[in-house]
């Protein structure tokens, strides 16, 4: 027997029992029993759910543990969501736009329809892993509607999808993706890039060339495949410098909307703006391009005179094979999916699969996220001070959704619904206020975490305003926006209390249930303690609703709620 990565007892052997024939004339014989499999407990498929999906629920929960003992369900369970084909968001975006359009329409109202159907897809989309990556990615890889791309709904709902058909891909084929994408290109400059001329004072655009290394790729500094920094002569390593920023600049130079015969006469239209840039050679450096250096690189400098195509796939190529990669995506990713602070050993474990996942294939994004949910870390039963991570706040809302199976009678998750998510809850999707993301992946609370060296990225959402427009909202969710109001808009989401209303006279076995959808049981007995307390204070026969919105109030607020252990 042994203790397998969830810390449970797992049978060491395949059989079912081991006979064991006695000697020295004895002529007896022994049968050791092996026990059955153990299967997942409710509280590890929550755990494992809320690292993988928008959100655990009892049913998925329950669905999870029958797929086989604790050392395969979950396994089985990532295995079955890698299968499963992204569900998008383009079509439903194209489909919001008005036959015949009228005159004075303005595309950017479309932008309303995205947020709809992103919504949909993570709260009801089979593909929930898949949809989780893709959010993660998005954070790391970003582009936002508050730029130049408000009035190109249709690039901002592609470019979502690209990350999600891409989540279980391999990372070099999501650079390439990335690169050529109009919606990245209009973010960050790419698109319509000109090749230098000193006569008027043009310079290839540097915005890409720093960023897709800055923040997408290697970061600023080198690092040991476990994430720490490399030190020479005590100091940071730099990437990278100017010079190579202008390098790559240069590479980035000619690419613009596709289909047109020439540079100049590129122009936008529903069509290009989801279709590949298009290289025109007339605005492409044919300059030799300076590209990182490191040791195994094939080229440190891109020849000159190559054509576009082949000076964008060296310079990727040169990106995606720098050291610096794998530890510097794996330990983002489990950031976003896991523990804001993980172990060198635990990013090491997940940058070497990076790098190789087992059939000498470098960049398989599938081999790296199964590789981070096993992981005995993501799935310890002891909490520490590093273990887990804040939800952010968006999070926390599609977990509370999910959890209570929220909806609106027209079918549509409305941004006016929820006051807007970036304006309610700090953020939305594809609605980062910068590149920069929602909050930076190194931010650190001041006080207890700081002092500890620890970091705690979403706590830089959960400023005073922000936090009392969330708890206002849940408030007014589990108040006035349930199964037991009758006059609600056909737009308006609400969440089903009825199971919570069948218990209400029972304040013991309304919190459980709470708990139970909420937090997998695993309530503490002070939140308990005053849950019931504050139910108690409304009748048992006359104020049902009361106590119902009392007890989901107080344990959705709650930190136990709003930390992912």
């Amino acid at each position: 027997m042994k203790l397998n990565k969830f810390g449970l007892l797992a049978a060491s052997a395949s059989l079912a029992f081991v006979a064991a024939c006695g000697g020295g004339g004895s002529g007896g014989s022994s049968i050791v029993v092996v026990p059955p499999p153990v299967a997942l407990t409710k509280t590890e498929a929550f755990r494992a759910l809320n690292q993988a999906t928008f959100g655990a629920t009892e049913a998925e929960a329950t669905r999870m543990i029958s797929l086989g003992d604790v050392t395969n369900s979950y396994s089985r369970w990532i295995d079955e969501q890698i299968a499963k084909p992204a569900t998008t968001q383009l079509a439903y975006v194209q489909a919001g736009l008005p036959n015949p359009i009228p005159q004075g329409f303005n595309i950017s109202s479309l932008n309303t329809q995205r947020v709809d159907i992103w919504f949909q897809n993570s709260l009801k989309g089979q593909d929930q892993l898949r949809q989780r990556v893709a959010w993660a990615l998005s954070q790391i890889m970003v582009i936002s509607q508050n730029s130049a791309l408000v009035n190109s709904p249709y690039a901002l709902a592609d470019y979502y999808d690209t990350l999600a058909r891409d989540a279980f891909g391999n990372f070099r084929t999501l650079l390439q993706d990335m690169t050529l994408h109009v919606g990245m290109g209009l973010f960050l400059n790419m698109l319509g890039n000109q090749k230098a001329d000193p006569a008027r004072n043009i310079r290839p655009d540097e915005n890409y060339a720093r960023e897709l290394m800055q923040l997408f790729t290697v970061g600023l500094v080198e690092l040991n495949i476990d994430g720490t920094q490399k030190l020479l002569n005590g100091q940071p390593v730099p990437t990278y410098d100017q010079s190579v920023v202008e390098g790559f600049a240069g590479v980035y130079t000619g690419w613009k909307y596709a289909g047109a015969a020439s540079f100049a006469a590129s122009r936008a239209s529903l069509t290009n703006q989801v279709q590949p840039m298009q290289a025109y050679p007339e605005q492409h450096s044919t300059d030799a391009k300076k590209v990182l250096s490191y040791t195994g690189a094939l080229l440190t400098t891109i020849p000159a005179n190559q054509t576009p195509a082949q000076d964008l796939k060296d310079a990727l190529d040169n990106i995606f094979n720098h050291p610096t990669v794998g530890p510097f995506i794996s330990k983002q990713l489990i950031q976003k999916l896991v523990t804001s602070n993980p172990s060198p050993a635990y990013v090491q474990r997940v940058a070497e699969k990076f790098n190789n996942d087992g059939n000498g294939v470098r960049g398989n994004l599938a081999a790296v996220i199964k590789a981070i949910l096993l992981d005995a870390e993501a799935n310890s039963s002891t909490s520490t001070a590093t273990s887990g991570k804040t939800k952010e706040p968006l999070l926390r809302l599609t977990q509370f959704w999910r959890a209570y199976d929220a909806k609106a009678a027209s079918g549509k998750y409305l941004p006016a619904s929820v006051g807007g998510p970036a304006t309610t809850f700090g953020q939305g999707p594809l609605l980062a206020p910068s590149v920069f993301n929602f909050f930076s992946p190194f931010y650190a609370a001041p006080g207890e975490i700081s002092n500890q060296n620890l970091i705690s990225p979403e706590l830089q959402l959960a400023t005073e305003y922000l936090n009392t427009l969330v708890t206002n909202y849940i408030w007014v969710q589990a108040v006035s926006r349930t199964t037991a109001q009758t006059t609600l808009g056909t737009d308006v989401i609400f969440i089903d209390t009825n199971a919570e209303t069948a218990l209400a006279a029972d304040s013991e076995a309304l919190v459980n249930k709470v708990a139970d959808k909420l937090l997998a049981g695993q309530i503490s007995v002070d939140l308990k303690t005053q849950t019931k307390a504050q139910v108690e204070r409304s009748s048992a026969t006359t104020a049902a609703a009361t106590r119902v919105a009392d007890a989901i109030y107080l344990i959705a607020s709650s930190p136990e709620f709003a930390v992912q252990r």
